[in-house]
């Protein structure tokens, strides 16, 4: 194994149980094992199963958003409860299912990435993750109150927000948890990568995936107090008689949208940061080449970071904003494209000429490349301020940020767990199956999200129940697409069971080529790496 070159014998160190204290070196038995963990493996497969569960709680509201917009006319649900599915779809996928995600896979993998024994703050780990079920029993409870879930969007704009009934103190209260579970993991990220690399692994070693997730840790700290503040005001105007938002009492309900998106957009980048650095880290193992433009990669990162935190008002070209204002922003979120652009560009450069394969985890990280530079270009469209009032709450927005999230954020996920899950499990997939798996979601997520771009054009608003009989055509087909690609579905969690239950047994490298210090270690990884610290040597690879 050249490329992994490291000195240290951490399977060895690992392997071997010291009998009378396995209770240090082995998991607790039983179910408390998973309630009490501080072991960052745990906690990232309970925050990777317990994504994979919102992923389908949040899947069926789409589908019920889809069914009714089936056909013209109300169909199946109220249009009261039809806003409820579309705000709560949302925050489902967002806060419920790629951040929780993406957290899973830096747990797991940001240790083993750089040397670490376990994550800084185990204790905290621990917190951070059993936050969430606790605030998204509290958020799904809404459902079943009487004045219904949340239907105000997942934007929460006043002053509709604030016509919600007494549900809404705790989908703020839940919103809260939330965040504190974001802010907590992401310091435990921050700590981890600071102090606990492995002698030798300096910044410019570490794997990609390690880098985008140090940069959008920091996004989180940043941010989530911001609509943590935002969500305070509207509920001490709710509830305290203040009027933040309230023009009646000499507020303004724009400056919400003011707070709540100097949170959303660098929320964006969030969402698709660690999808970044996971797409760095599989196209050079398949590509049997290293990563091109390493160091541009990473300012790259660092430079959408900064940039993402002034360029929110684009998403409000239509509330009246001054004509500087206006430039201002379209200019800025142009700019953002170009180290996006250098991104793909490295991507592409890194396949061109290599001696490639197309296992499943290079599928869809090629497939997430193709899609996710679709949205980006629909993205270019939407920042141009005359362009964006036309297309400003169309369906063709719906399409632009699901071609970001689906097909990247998601189709990223999918890709990380087909190329890791052997690292877990110690066994490998079934390949064909991956592969069909791959093939029928891709079909599907065109189907479902590609017609939406038209229907947006032809000028159908987004997140209403009932529609004109012209957009009837297309939006038959999207719903076509929708219910193919949730089934298609049940055969990534098919592939995920079969694999922790048995399978062809996996080495310690798992793929040809594959660099870095994860792949050095037994497979399954042992519930203690590195117990002693490998040394990188200067002239390692572990990126």
């Amino acid at each position: 194994m050249s490329s992994n070159d490291v000195t240290h014998h951490a399977a060895d160190d690992h392997n071997h149980d010291h009998g009378d204290d396995h209770g240090h070196h082995g998991p607790a038995p039983g179910l408390m094992r998973w309630v009490t963990t501080t072991n960052h493996k745990d906690i990232g497969t309970l925050y990777l199963w317990f994504s994979l569960v919102m992923f389908f709680i949040g899947g069926a509201m789409a589908l019920v958003i889809r069914a009714e917009l089936f056909q013209p006319g109300i169909q199946i649900v109220d249009p009261m409860f039809f806003n409820s599915m579309t705000t709560m779809h949302a925050i489902v996928m967002i806060f419920g299912v790629v951040m929780p995600a993406f957290v899973g896979l830096a747990n797991w993998m940001i240790p083993m990435m750089i040397g670490a024994p376990d994550m800084a703050l185990p204790r905290l780990n621990n917190w951070s993750f059993w936050i969430m079920p606790f605030a998204f029993t509290i958020m799904l409870s809404t459902l079943f109150m009487d004045s219904g879930g949340p239907a105000g969007g997942w934007t929460l704009y006043p002053p509709l927000v604030l016509q919600m009934g007494d549900s809404f103190a705790f989908v703020i209260f839940a919103i809260h948890f939330l965040g504190i579970s974001s802010v907590m993991g992401s310091i435990n990220i921050v700590a981890t990568i600071f102090n606990m690399r492995a002698p030798g692994m300096t910044f410019m070693k570490m794997p990609m995936f390690v880098w985008t997730w140090l940069i959008t840790a920091y996004l989180l700290i940043a941010t989530i107090p911001v609509f943590a503040g935002a969500v305070t005001m509207l509920l001490t105007d709710r509830y305290f008689g203040t009027s933040f938002f309230s023009a009646a009492g000499g507020g303004d309900p724009v400056m919400f949208q003011h707070i709540f998106w100097f949170f959303g957009h660098p929320e964006v980048y969030i969402l698709i940061l660690p999808a970044f650095g996971i797409v760095s880290s599989i196209i050079p193992t398949f590509a049997r080449k290293e990563l091109f433009g390493y160091d541009s990669m990473v300012y790259a990162t660092a430079s959408i970071a900064f940039l993402s935190f002034i360029v929110w008002a684009h998403h409000m070209f239509t509330t009246g904003m001054p004509l500087a204002g206006e430039l201002f922003f379209m200019f800025s979120t142009m700019l953002i494209s170009v180290p996006t652009g250098v991104k793909v560009f490295n991507w592409v450069a890194t396949m061109w000429r290599g001696a490639m394969t197309f296992e499943t985890p290079m599928l869809f990280a090629i497939g997430f490349v193709i899609m996710f530079t679709v949205g980006g270009l629909s993205g270019l469209m939407l920042a141009i301020t005359p362009a964006d009032i036309q297309y400003h709450d169309t369906y063709f927005v719906v399409a632009h940020f699901h071609y970001v999230l689906v097909p990247g954020a998601i189709y990223s996920l999918m890709a990380a767990t087909y190329y890791w899950l052997p690292k877990w499990t110690g066994n490998m997939y079934d390949e064909k199956l991956g592969k069909m798996h791959f093939w029928i979601s891709t079909i599907f997520v065109n189907v479902l999200f590609f017609p939406m771009h038209f229907v947006g054009l032809a000028g159908m608003p987004r997140r209403i129940p009932d529609y004109s009989l012209q957009f009837a055509d297309w939006n038959m087909i999207a719903t076509i697409g929708a219910f193919g690609f949730g089934f298609s579905q049940l055969m990534f969690v098919y592939i995920i069971v079969k694999c922790v239950r048995g399978g062809e047994k996996a080495t310690a490298e798992v793929w040809e080529g594959a660099r870095g210090l994860e792949w050095t270690v037994a497979s399954p990884a042992p519930y203690h790496t590195f117990e002693t610290a490998p040394t990188i040597e200067p002239s390692t690879v572990t990126r």
